[in-house]
């Protein structure tokens, strides 16, 4: 039996002797009772303390912590394989806080059962705690455990050795780059916008206006229009001749142009009466005297009202008017009807202009794209620099690792805590240091020392006793040396004091080398960092090789350090 339960014990006994003198007391007159009634209740608590409190002990791993730092409490009780156990649950142990419930662990003595539950407890407020008592239920009876005191002490900070500093002032951070599904979106609307812009205006079918409905037409349909159209204007209401005339000679010289004479335009009208006359003697158009003549009046008579201002009758230039009408359809009758080989020449002309309206269409398709994806290519380089652009584009191996979904995990026993870009695969155990040459080591790891990016964690049972200490600056010497031992050149050696997130203190080993590559006789800029912590007999240490020019590999292994946490060996 417990100490504390013999506490207990004479706790009551010495309650029952106040409980007599107090009735020795008040009761006088019954002396003779009282005797056996102390004897009888004496027995009956020391039985109830035999048979409750045996059954049930608790025990905490320390009675004195630092503020957050955690408090093992456990509760064992000897049961009977056929009751029922029902432990504490919830926020019952204040004025401490239950930061995590453990799995009962049960384990089958004879025919009994003796269960161990396990809580992590912890207090934010230094001072002295007492933990209450909490009851457990076994079968149908209730039982109570022993309350115990606990110190929360506070963390002292050596202001002698840190400087105080002024608050700092406000600074503008980058923005988080988490919303890249938007930026995707925008990108992916402006593309769109692009597109449909470049369909409209480029590829689309656009219905043609008046001018390009008038210019597919045939030269003789054109030019019957031309006509039609001089009548509808105001010329002869306003008396203006000059421009009248100019626009009847131009109707019959494009006409001519198009059909007879391909420098119709550009001859002067004696130039162009005389090629006619030529046109006419080598049978090539079968054009009278009289029609050639006609023209020939017209043409003149519009160069001396254009060049020597001369003023005809309006009446004049109607009947003028009307003569053109008539040479164009007599210029019509006279021109030979188109060969077979004449037609198929304008039938590849035509295929010929089409095909040049598509190559012309798809030059400005493709000027148009590569200019607009330069100036994007321009604009995200400025806003997120030059080598995200390119790496995002081309790829990048640790730009893919470090965006990718990264892995939290533990490894080896007692756990290291750990997040990285890809889960670390359990390898061959290699010595890494002189401690743990003797040693049952686990080790994991991702890459190799050759590539990029190196990870490795290790954890070693030494074979020594729990009270010798181990020397962690040993233990990474031994880590050094077996980078020489793999051609690692140039080691610059810094060490400081690493404490992680939870509190647990190791040393830190960083600096730069020149690490190998597969290449024969070549060597890297790279980076390290080596973490080595003890506890017991255990030897728990982390490599990380990375190169020095990679940015996005700096960040990875910032992060990776920084997820770094130990947990006790349960």
């Amino acid at each position: 039996m417990s100490q504390n339960y013999w506490a207990i014990l004479n706790a009551e006994r010495n309650e029952l002797q106040l409980m007599n003198y107090d009735y020795r007391f008040t009761n006088a007159t019954k002396p003779d009772l009282f005797p056996w009634l102390s004897v009888v209740l004496s027995i009956f608590f020391f039985l109830i303390s035999l048979f409750s409190f045996a059954q049930v002990k608790t025990s905490i791993d320390s009675t004195k912590i630092k503020i957050g730092e955690q408090i093992t409490y456990k509760i064992e009780v000897e049961a009977d394989t056929t009751d029922l156990v029902v432990f504490p649950e919830g926020q019952t142990f204040s004025p401490l806080e239950m930061i995590e419930s453990y799995k009962v662990d049960t384990t089958k003595n004879s025919d009994k059962y003796n269960l161990i539950k396990t809580y992590g407890l912890t207090q934010f407020d230094s001072g002295s705690y007492t933990i209450p008592r909490q009851k457990i239920i076994i079968g149908t009876k209730e039982y109570f455990s022993d309350s115990l005191k606990v110190e929360v002490n506070n963390i002292l900070v050596d202001s002698t050795k840190q400087g105080l500093y002024d608050i700092k002032p406000f600074i503008e951070v980058q923005k988080s780059s988490n919303d890249w599904w938007k930026t995707a979106l925008m990108v992916i609307a402006i593309l769109a916008l692009i597109a449909f812009l470049m369909y409209w205006f480029i590829w689309r079918k656009k219905p043609l206006t008046e001018e390009e409905e008038i210019a597919l037409l045939p030269p003789y349909e054109r030019a019957k229009l031309a006509l039609k159209k001089l009548d509808e204007s105001d010329y002869l209401q306003q008396s203006e001749l000059k421009g009248y005339y100019s626009e009847l000679t131009f109707i019959i010289r494009r006409y001519l142009d198009e059909k007879v004479y391909d420098r119709a335009l550009e001859s002067t009208t004696d130039e162009l009466v005389h090629r006619l006359n030529l046109l006419k003697d080598g049978n090539q158009i079968e054009l009278s005297k009289e029609d050639i003549r006609n023209i020939e009046t017209i043409l003149k008579r519009a160069d001396l009202v254009k060049f020597a201002k001369s003023a005809p009758d309006v009446e004049l230039a109607k009947i003028d008017r009307n003569t053109i009408d008539l040479e164009i359809d007599n210029v019509k009758q006279a021109l030979p009807e188109p060969t077979e080989e004449e037609k198929l020449l304008d039938q590849q002309y035509k295929e010929e202009q089409a095909r040049k309206k598509k190559r012309r269409k798809i030059v400005i398709t493709v000027t148009l794209s590569v200019v607009l994806l330069l100036a994007t290519f321009i604009g995200f380089s400025i806003k997120y620099g030059f080598d995200y652009v390119k790496d995002t584009i081309i790829g990048n191996d640790s730009k893919e690792l470090l965006e990718g979904d990264w892995v939290t995990s533990d490894y080896g026993v007692p756990p290291i805590y750990i997040s990285t870009p890809a889960v670390l695969e359990r390898v061959e155990s290699k010595v890494i240091d002189s401690i743990s040459k003797q040693a049952e080591t686990t080790m994991f790891s991702y890459g190799t020392l050759l590539g990029s990016i190196n990870i490795v964690v290790s954890t070693s049972k030494l074979n020594i006793p729990d009270t010798t200490s181990v020397d962690l600056n040993l233990a990474v010497n031994g880590a050094l040396e077996m980078f020489e031992k793999n051609n690692v050149r140039d080691i610059l050696v810094k060490r400081e004091q690493f404490i992680t997130p939870n509190a647990a203190e190791g040393l830190k080993v960083f600096g730069s080398a020149s690490f190998p590559t597969p290449l024969k006789n070549q060597f890297r800029k790279g980076n390290y960092v080596l973490l080595a912590f003890t506890a017991k007999n255990i030897l728990q240490q982390i490599i990380l090789v990375w190169d020095a020019d990679d940015q996005y590999a700096d960040e990875i292994m910032e992060r990776v350090l920084n997820s770094v946490e130990l947990k006790k060996e349960e």
